[in-house]
């Protein structure tokens, strides 16, 4: 026996003719109600408060300002695509800010001999010991791999250990080729 193809027969994959869907007429003709999903899911979250601790201290702050401080710091600490994504916001702040407002400068002075005190603000250095007030400070790779390029003489080996001994992760600088002392 073959099998019969009968076009009104009725089972899975074949639904009645009366229910089929009509060539050219949309699913669901009323569409998305309106207003529905309007607002981004992440707005309500950026929204919210949150602790963050900041050199000991615990303070609230929004859930946008503790990302944007993290993208801040990402970018400080040599990651470039949050290091451009947090310059493009500040640009953006700058512009959406109205010229009436007074911009804040802040102006840390610093004595003439501390260079340690200087250093890290900057992100060139960073203190081994963050607690103690004359800890010994670590030169950063980049300021390290800068500094060589613009060298007016090459360094004896024994200046070249110093500046291993003073680089905080010496394994990350591409050292010249003329460098004898390596890591």
């Amino acid at each position: 026996m073959g099998w019969i193809n009968n076009a009104n027969e009725v089972g899975y994959g074949r639904p009645p003719k009366g229910s089929r869907f009509v060539k050219g007429q949309s699913g669901n003709p009323a569409g998305r109600p309106r207003g529905r999903h309007r607002l981004a899911p992440y707005e309500a979250v950026l929204g919210q408060m949150v602790t963050i601790r900041e050199r000991g201290t615990e303070r609230l702050v929004t859930a946008t300002e503790a990302y944007l401080l993290h993208l801040a710091k990402r970018g400080l600490d040599g990651d470039g695509a949050a290091a451009r994504a947090s310059l493009a916001l500040i640009e953006q702040a700058r512009g959406e800010k109205s010229q009436s407002e007074p911009m804040t400068i802040v102006h840390v002075g610093v004595d003439p001999g501390s260079v340690t005190l200087a250093l890290e603000p900057l992100r060139m250095a960073r203190k081994l010991d963050p607690y103690r007030e004359t800890a010994r400070m670590a030169i950063e790779p980049w300021l390290v791999e800068a500094t060589l390029e613009r060298l007016p003489r090459r360094l004896s080996p024994a200046e070249q250990r110093i500046v291993v001994d003073a680089t905080r992760t010496p394994k990350k600088v591409r050292w010249p080729k003329w460098w004898s002392e390596h890591p």
